[in-house]
């Protein structure tokens, strides 16, 4: 189950090349970004297909017109080539060019009309004339071409021809997953949106950091059970949840990955429950990282989080972003590209999902075998004692905050937030106390989230 010698996820994070991974995950970008993906159809199969190279993923067929909750799986879209031909014969848009060009799901059209016919079905960006649009018309059939608003004005008046080469057919969605055990049958949830057509940071930056923490964890021990799912936007986590409700409730802790790759600072959403264990490891993680993040409050609005944390489901499930959606001018636009996804920032966003599994895998309860007045820790050599120093070192003052919160009631996680100090000093402690025989840790877990 677990690799020969592997170490707990701490030691690997703390030898770990977060640079090269940096420089991994953005050559995964590069060669996933021509690739027109959907929330069906092949592009999605070929994403998917790629990711699986480098972990063995499940993938999963549910066939159009299947129920799921209020939904329905809906018909698979194929496009093949798409274009619009000016008066004087040549391309003015092509879908060739950059895939962006062609609205999502937009239905078959071969037609000849006029300008004035032609320009509602024309999205642009006035605001930002040099940049393609993203837009896509899923559950309402429609067609449509994107371009940029400068291309749009140099227009001429007459006739163009326009061509859609795309099929919607009974076909199927799909999904992958990949199950990576761990000591506990009790799961850990990694979830990334696969389905937006060449935007780096808002769809390839999530897979990218889900795949190499899928790579680092395989490495590890592991307590918890790790379960990836690689889907398209919600109708994916919608079919996913329909189909495999019996088992989230094992889900104990999650995260839905997006927008990892810009320069941006970090930025934490909660769960729904607000103050979930996952919530308080990556409040944690952020507060001890230093610099600029935002750690913000759930709302019913944005990533696949908000369907896994639906109150009929209420999954402790946060989301972590760098710039949030729809706060930055590159966003669901062809400024979104491989030149905006920096590696650093993807290395960057990699070590803090790292961090925050080492803290909810080295949390626990644990229980003060001798809790009445401290107890001698110098003659059990863990202890230097003050000896004329103005202060404790954090790792001195770890011990006595892990021996006075232990009464069975308080996790470690609990204990470094009111300590003030880094959970890795406060679990070495409680190591240290456990293997001289002052700490036992618990099997009931008394906290109420």
């Amino acid at each position: 189950m677990i690799p020969e010698k592997a170490m707990r996820i701490d030691g690997v994070v703390d030898g770990f090349d977060f640079a090269e991974a940096g420089a991994r995950m953005h050559a995964l970008a590069t060669r996933l970004f021509p690739i027109c993906r959907s929330i069906t159809g092949p592009g999605l199969r070929e994403t998917l297909r790629i990711l699986g190279e480098a972990a063995p993923l499940e993938l999963t067929e549910v066939p159009s017109g299947t129920a799921v909750f209020d939904w329905v799986v809906p018909k698979e879209w194929i496009i093949r080539e798409a274009w619009i031909k000016g008066p004087d014969g040549s391309k003015v848009v092509d879908f060739s060019e950059s895939n962006l060009h062609v609205m999502g799901y937009s239905t078959p059209v071969k037609a000849r009309m006029p300008l004035s016919e032609l320009r509602p079905n024309l999205h642009s960006l006035p605001d930002q004339p040099d940049r393609i649009p993203y837009r896509s018309s899923y559950y309402k059939e429609n067609w449509g071409f994107c371009l940029s608003d400068a291309r749009l004005r140099s227009l001429p008046e007459g006739e163009y021809e326009v061509r859609i080469d795309s099929e919607l057919k009974d076909g199927s969605l799909t999904y992958g997953e990949w199950l990576l055990p761990g000591a506990r049958e009790e799961e850990v949830l990694i979830f990334a949106h696969a389905c937006h057509p060449s935007l780096a940071n808002d769809n390839l930056s999530g897979l990218g950091v889900a795949s190499e923490l899928a790579a680092m964890l395989r490495r590890c021990e592991r307590i918890y059970t790790y379960r990836f799912v690689f889907a398209p936007t919600v109708i994916g986590p919608i079919t996913w949840l329909a189909r495999n409700e019996a088992k989230t409730g094992r889900i104990r802790h999650g995260l839905v990955l997006a927008l990892l790759g810009d320069a941006g600072h970090p930025t934490y959403k909660r769960s729904r429950r607000g103050n979930a264990p996952i919530d308080r490891a990556m409040a944690h993680v952020l507060a001890r990282r230093g610099g600029p993040h935002v750690v913000k409050d759930f709302s019913p609005y944005g990533y696949d989080e908000r369907q896994f944390c639906s109150p009929g489901f209420d999954l402790p499930v946060g989301c972590l972003m760098r710039s949030a959606n729809g706060t930055f001018p590159e966003y669901h636009n062809s400024g979104d590209n491989l030149e905006f996804l920096k590696p650093a920032s993807l290395a960057d966003s990699l070590r803090i999902c790292a961090q925050a599994l080492s803290v909810l895998e080295g949390d626990g309860i644990y229980v003060n075998q001798n809790p009445k007045c401290e107890p001698r820790l110098g003659k059990r050599g863990i202890y230097d004692g003050l000896k004329g120093k103005p202060n404790l070192g954090d790792t001195e003052l770890a011990l006595l905050w892990v021996l006075n919160y232990s009464d069975g009631k308080h996790g470690l996680s609990e204990i470094a937030e009111r300590a003030g100090i880094a959970f890795g000093d406060i679990r070495k402690a409680a190591d240290l106390l456990e293997g001289c025989g002052l700490l036992k840790r618990s099997e009931i877990d008394n906290r109420r989230e």
